[in-house]
């Protein structure tokens, strides 16, 4: 009798602990799970070299230990690179906040591994933990006034989008895009957290002050993100009366801001030409109709046209890209502003390359580079299929338009746009939060594709548009969030700010208005 009752009990300690634990849990726990059985179980999953790494790991003290590592570009990845030992010759090639990532991993490294070798798991280990901790934080704040029925429905959506290998292989590689990943939630679920009241207004605000920083600093194409959440985050500083959290705001904004602008001040001419280069030449001349006009109008030499469709890389281009020709009659006579111009002034010419960055704006993974190691024995440029249901589903269905896009963020913001209107006239700046933040994610996504084209036309855009991409899935995930919790006009009412009923504290937390509920 005595052993029927302790199974009972165990049985029944199981199902609560099970019953209890919080959806944000469930939602963090599922992503580790997966992505632990894909980046750390055989075969390995990581994403192979495009030929960018160098630019980031020698200067952080890693080389390629590998003989025939120039053979395994793009085909297969690498998992182990060797340490420098003694001197290290190589300058900063590019100054960004991977380096922090790169450093640490490089010291558990040797902590527990090897002083000469490097595994590039350990880098993926330190990704992870901050990445499941930033999944937490988001669906919480998703779902920390829901059923648990329908938060448990919410994190399942979260694991599936955000538990896909398409985001996750990132994190075995030295693509920069596992710290754009890992801020940018941390950035919306910190914003997200603030309007729903839920934590430390401080910390929060100081978690959305760093995961900014880290992420505008961690490619030089996300300059306008420090830009964009800076300017936004101004509306912060009415949340709270009191005059530390107002002055930490305004100091905070300014700071994002002040990033975002020496990021760009901070590119390197290595980078600008690259990117200039291909501006032109995958970009104006790719889609003019004649080329040798387009040049006209820009004041350069009409010959220059037989660069069109060029790459920066090209073996055997037509033509030197580091001559002293092409540095004074080429790269001196335009920029960035000068493009922008130029589509300004040819809109159907821009509606065209918008629609080229639309067709690969929803690609999360990139076709170009392979997922496996050479010792798997899969073929060149193999991709794993391991849990990407979602980001197939998302490339194949999304439409391939500019328009939709467009449409898409019309709709969005429509749908939330009541609350808004709600919370402005009950002058309840917190209730304002949540479209200021669809906005935000919706900008800093668009400078994505908008840097993109403009800086570097259509070359490697896939990955350069993964900013979009991201921005995308978060918006989406607080708008399942909303139909999950019984939308379209079945917000929660809560009491104004200057409502009898609060407090002075609990009335600067209200959340006003009508519309869609998140």
């Amino acid at each position: 009798m005595n052993g029927n009752l302790v199974k009972t009990t165990l049985r029944q300690s199981i199902l609560y602990a099970g019953l209890r634990i919080s959806p944000a849990a469930m939602a963090a726990s599922g992503v580790l799970l997966v992505t632990i059985v894909a980046l750390f179980v055989p075969p390995f999953i990581g994403m192979a070299d495009n030929g960018d790494f160098f630019r980031i790991i020698y200067s952080n003290g890693l080389y390629f230990n590998l003989p025939d590592y120039d053979s395994q570009y793009f085909g297969y990845f690498v998992k182990q690179y060797g340490i420098f030992q003694y001197y290290n010759e190589n300058g900063t090639m590019l100054h960004s906040s991977q380096s922090l990532f790169i450093k640490l991993a490089i010291g558990l490294n040797k902590l527990f591994f090897s002083s000469t070798v490097f595994d590039i798991r350990f880098q993926a280990a330190i990704y992870l933990m901050l990445y499941a901790a930033a999944v937490y934080l988001l669906v919480e704040g998703l779902t920390c006034r829901m059923s648990r029925r329908r938060g448990m429905a919410v994190a399942a959506a979260a694991i599936f989008i955000f538990g896909d290998t398409g985001y996750t292989a990132y994190f075995n590689s030295f693509f920069g895009e596992s710290a754009v990943m890992i801020t940018m939630t941390l950035v919306f679920a910190s914003w997200l957290l603030l309007y729903r009241r839920r934590y430390n207004d401080y910390a929060l605000l100081f978690l959305l002050l760093a995961s900014t920083l880290i992420l505008t600093t961690s490619k030089q194409q996300n300059a306008p993100v420090g830009i964009i959440v800076g300017i936004l985050s101004v509306s912060l500083f009415w949340v709270r009366k009191e005059r530390l959290f107002r002055c930490l705001t305004a100091a905070s904004a300014a700071v994002m801001l002040l990033a975002g602008v020496l990021t760009y001040l901070n590119i390197s001419d290595e980078f600008v030409n690259i990117n200039q280069y291909h501006a032109m030449t995958r970009g104006v001349l790719m889609t003019s109709e004649n080329p040798e006009k387009a040049l006209e109008s820009l004041g350069m030499d009409k010959q220059f046209a037989i660069l069109k469709e060029n790459t920066y890389y090209d073996q055997y281009g037509t033509a030197d890209v580091k001559s002293e020709i092409l540095q004074q009659d080429f790269f001196n006579h335009y920029g960035f502003v000068s493009i922008l111009k130029y589509y300004v002034a040819h809109p159907g010419q821009f509606a065209k390359i918008l629609d080229t960055a639309a067709e690969s704006a929803y690609t999360i993974k990139p076709a170009a580079m392979g997922n496996y190691e050479k010792s798997a024995g899969q073929e060149f440029r193999a991709q794993s299929r391991f849990f990407t249901l979602y980001s197939i589903l998302k490339e194949s269905l999304a439409p391939k338009t500019f328009s939709f896009i467009l449409l898409w963020m019309a709709v969005t913001l429509g749908m939330y746009m009541p609350s808004f209107v709600q919370a402005v006239k009950l002058r309840d700046a917190r209730g304002m939060q949540r479209l200021v933040l669809i906005a935000a994610a919706m900008l800093v996504g668009l400078s994505g594709i908008f840097v993109s084209i403009i800086g570097a036309g259509d070359a490697d855009i896939a990955k350069h548009e993964f900013l979009f991409t991201l921005s995308f899935d978060l918006v989406l995930v607080l708008t399942v969030s909303g139909v999950a919790g019984r939308v379209f006009g079945a917000e929660r009412k809560f009491p104004a700010a200057n409502s009898p009923r609060l407090g002075p504290a609990a009335a600067e937390g209200s959340t006003a208005g009508k519309g869609v509920s998140a």
